[in-house]
């Protein structure tokens, strides 16, 4: 989870994120030298006295500055580009989870288990020291780790928005509409999200909190 004074993303805990933070990591190494090349080309602008009188074209630096930017493009199109196809791409996955946003609230179905539901609500715990405030929920989605899983995802009332930065997954919950996407969680662990759409005033009280187990586990859950 995010930390004081953390400037840098959270650490990846599927394959899926630790993508985005290497693509994040390219595409900021380019910034940083386009960044450079401006400024060193501004100073010598600002502090040089060159003067040319009969300057009237230069079609060299012309074709040189469009062509330029065109190919950096490229450079971060292609990866971009990859990255949109792996985060799209469904492979067997071996659970599905259902998840359903309500004002102020979500429900969770495991329809692969005679079909387990439940309500999952933010933990009022001002009081409380051992716990998360405003993240913890009284109800946790209990997943296997290291294996493919679907989320499928819609709301009832308003556009909600079901998160999770250290898993790389963010999918809208639209009524009326059953959106999906896969994630691959590869450590055991407890992830944060929560809603990140303006669906009203308190959509940021809509925590999102995976607890994932190993398979044993998981399936002793199940039986309980």
């Amino acid at each position: 989870m995010a930390t004081w004074s953390n400037l840098n993303l959270q650490n990846g805990a599927s394959p899926l994120m630790e993508q985005m933070i290497f693509f994040h990591d390219h595409t900021l190494m380019i910034l940083i030298m386009i960044t450079i090349l401006v400024m060193y080309l501004m100073m010598n602008l600002f502090f040089n006295k060159f003067i040319n009188r009969f300057l009237l074209e230069g079609q060299m630096i012309e074709l040189i500055w469009t062509i330029l930017p065109a190919i950096t493009l490229i450079f971060i199109a292609l990866p971009s580009l990859r990255l949109l196809y792996l985060l799209d791409e469904l492979n067997n996955p071996l659970i599905t989870l259902k998840s359903i946003g309500h004002q102020w609230y979500w429900s969770y179905e495991y329809s692969d288990f005679n079909n387990i539901e439940f309500d999952s609500y933010m933990i009022n715990n001002n009081d409380s020291l051992n716990k998360f405030r405003l993240l913890d929920v009284d109800n946790r989605i209990i997943l296997p780790m290291n294996n493919q899983i679907r989320i499928l995802v819609t709301a009832t009332d308003v556009i909600h928005s079901w998160t999770i930065p250290s898993l790389g997954v963010k999918v809208d919950a639209n009524p009326g509409r059953l959106n999906q996407t896969n994630f691959f969680i590869n450590r055991p662990g407890i992830f944060f999200g929560q809603c990140s759409e303006i669906c009203g005033a308190n959509h940021s009280f809509m925590p999102i909190v995976i607890e994932s187990i190993s398979m044993k586990n998981f399936i002793n859950w199940i039986h309980n």
